[in-house]
């Protein structure tokens, strides 16, 4: 290890540079933030329209999910050309003329990337299926001989993520290993094509001004060598939770730290995001490495139940693990692939992210403000989804005939409703689709979204729209919020954190109850009605400054 890394593992990370440390990030859905054309769906030139918007809300930087040319199998994460713009977003221009906008507005922009896996209509792929048996092409990927008398089973017990084998078979009998849809084969990163060809997208898109990439199932590239049997069914059941043959191999790590190497050559302070599912924090954090990736997504904090006890503990395993790396902790409530915590915390606690039954929804929406709250007086970088902060739930009653979520066509998958959570945010308007676009949405909005649009709730004091806006302010302004990693705690009542950062007090109590609680300062920001300042209301957040 260098000197230099070596310091840096030991530097309090509030003592860094590098804007990623306390960022706010806010994820667009592309197809579900505004439509420009009218034909239903979102794309950039919408996103363009609307920076000025997320200026406003007071957030630092914009992850775009993918916008790249895909026949949208599974909504853009099966990519046919990594350098081209699917026609339904727009055209390079557009992606050009969204990274310049952004830029003028102090905005940075973090577009996904996806190297797990491409789409079948990747050239590479087309070319290795065409080539048949023994085509060197086929090395970019994971063909493989069946089992069985005439190779009929699949070449291991490997299932997908979205349900059935994670094998495909071609004409010719060989199969190929895709860990996601049949549609998204995975790409054998053991082949230095494969290596050359990222390396040459990252500084395509960094040549084009992008600040940073987010980093799709960055603990997947690697697999474990020969491609072992799990020996056990239902793997689903052991994401996350166990050590698995094609999920957090040692390997990966070079791949970034290569990644690393090009990003330090560009200006500006470009940053690497990773999704990474791992089975501990400690795992997450080698991600983050000084001489690797920047940030990665705290997957821990966001499965969370909203539970005083529960999240002390994840809070404090988190800082922990990112503080021997020297890297900031991310906090997480919601993104595109789960239900949105303003219905999962509707909900009684242990039934996941995923969910069908919308709850009481307005308890959702209190324990979602005050987790709000939390979340953004911790130390480290939050991630902001879009309409979160319209204090939007998930859609659960929508017709089958409309869902895409290609997990929701596998029985033997997910429950396949992360569409719930993608329906196109409102704007204005008392009818739908609310100001997103001329032509509709491509998932039907609710009809109680009308009160929910950000012309509603603009200038309302009560709303959550404002409470973010308020928040964000004051997390941007006090000197005591933002980047650290260590919160000091306070004593507190069973159900209740109370912590402090400098000057800064956060009270949260997660209880259905008042409960009685000395005020430690002067009100900056509470996430309900305060009735006394000696009386934390139930499940509520509220900010001091002593």
């Amino acid at each position: 290890m260098t000197q230099h890394l070596a310091e840096t593992l030991h530097t309090p990370t509030g003592t860094l540079p590098g804007w990623w440390r306390e960022a706010v990030i806010y994820q667009v859905y592309p197809r579900s933030f505004a439509d420009s054309n009218g034909d239903g769906m979102g794309d950039l030139e919408g996103i363009r329209s609307r920076l000025p918007y997320l200026k406003e809300l007071g957030v630092d930087a914009v992850w775009l999910s993918p916008f790249y040319a895909s026949p949208q199998a599974d909504a853009g994460y099966d990519v046919a050309d990594y350098r081209a713009i699917d026609p339904m977003f727009g055209t390079l221009h557009d992606a050009d003329a969204v990274i310049r906008d952004a830029h003028e507005l102090g905005l940075r922009i973090i577009v996904d990337l996806v190297p797990n896996h491409c789409s079948d209509q990747h050239e590479w792929f087309k070319q290795a299926v065409r080539e048949g048996a023994g085509s060197r092409l086929r090395e970019r990927f994971h063909f493989r001989p069946g089992k069985g008398a005439d190779g009929e089973l699949p070449p291991n017990d490997w299932e997908s993520i979205f349900g059935g084998p994670a094998w495909t078979r071609v004409p010719d009998g060989e199969w190929y290993l895709h860990l996601f849809a049949p549609e998204q084969p995975d790409f054998n990163w053991e082949h230095p094509a494969v290596q050359d060809e990222f390396r040459s997208i990252l500084r395509f898109w960094l040549d084009l001004g992008a600040d940073g990439f987010r980093v799709d199932v960055a603990h997947g590239l690697v697999k474990a060598p020969g491609l072992p049997d799990i020996g056990s069914g239902d793997q689903l059941k052991l994401l996350g939770n166990d050590v698995m043959p094609f999920f957090d191999q040692d390997g990966v790590h070079e791949i970034y730290r290569s990644w690393r190497r090009i990003l330090d050559e560009y200006e500006g302070d470009r940053v690497l995001v990773a999704e990474a599912w791992t089975p501990t924090v400690e795992r997450t954090a080698l991600y983050v490495r000084p001489d690797e990736m920047h940030q990665a997504f705290n997957f821990q904090y966001l499965t969370a139940d909203w539970n005083a006890g529960e999240l002390r503990k994840v809070i404090d395993g988190s800082l922990a693990a990112m503080r021997p790396v020297g890297a900031p902790t991310t906090w997480v409530l919601s993104n595109h692939d789960v239900t949105r915590h303003a219905t999962r915390f509707a909900n009684p606690p242990g039934l996941g992210t995923q969910l069908r039954e919308q709850g009481d929804r307005e308890l959702g929406l209190r324990r979602a403000r005050a987790a709000t709250l939390l979340m953004l007086a911790l130390p480290g970088s939050a991630y902001v989804y879009q309409g979160e902060e319209l204090g939007l739930p998930d859609v659960t009653d929508l017709p089958d005939e409309v869902r895409q979520d290609p997990s929701f066509f596998r029985a033997a998958g997910q429950d396949g409703f992360r569409d719930g959570c993608r329906v196109p945010i409102p704007w204005s308007g008392t009818e739908a689709p609310y100001g997103f676009g001329d032509g509709g949405s491509w998932l039907p909005q609710p009809a109680e979204w009308a009160e929910l649009s950000v012309e509603a709730q603009t200038g309302d004091p009560d709303s959550t729209l404002e409470l973010y806006r308020a928040a964000l302010r004051i997390r941007r302004e006090h000197a005591d919020l933002g980047a650290g990693d260590a919160v000091e705690w306070l004593p507190a009542p069973d159900g209740v954190l109370a912590f402090r950062r400098g000057g800064f007090t956060c009270t949260v109590n997660t209880t259905a109850e008042p409960v009685a609680l000395p005020a430690p300062g002067t009100v900056l920001l509470a996430s309900a009605v305060l009735e006394s300042p000696g009386t934390l209301p139930a499940d509520t957040a509220v900010w001091w400054e002593e």
